[in-house]
């Protein structure tokens, strides 16, 4: 529990510094994807901090390339 609050208050200082001189300085699509960031981010820390299982990337990389890799193998074979 306090580990989610900790993300949420981190998550909250950061907008506070960061949004108002990008909003100054006029730069709306570095604001939207900083804002996209900041939210992948909180969400994934309050998902670690729930302890919530969360998929390592790799193993997408692993699930698209095993079976090219099997059929490499037939081929060289």
């Amino acid at each position: 529990m306090w580990s989610v609050l900790g993300v949420l208050f981190v998550a909250i200082v950061i907008l506070i510094i960061e949004v108002p001189s990008l909003w100054k300085a006029k730069m709306k699509k570095e604001l939207w994807i900083f804002s996209f960031l900041l939210l992948c981010g909180t969400v994934l820390g309050i998902a670690k901090g729930l302890q919530l299982d969360i998929p390592n990337p790799l193993d997408w990389v692993a699930v698209i390339f095993e079976p090219l890799g099997y059929i490499l193998q037939g081929l060289l074979k």
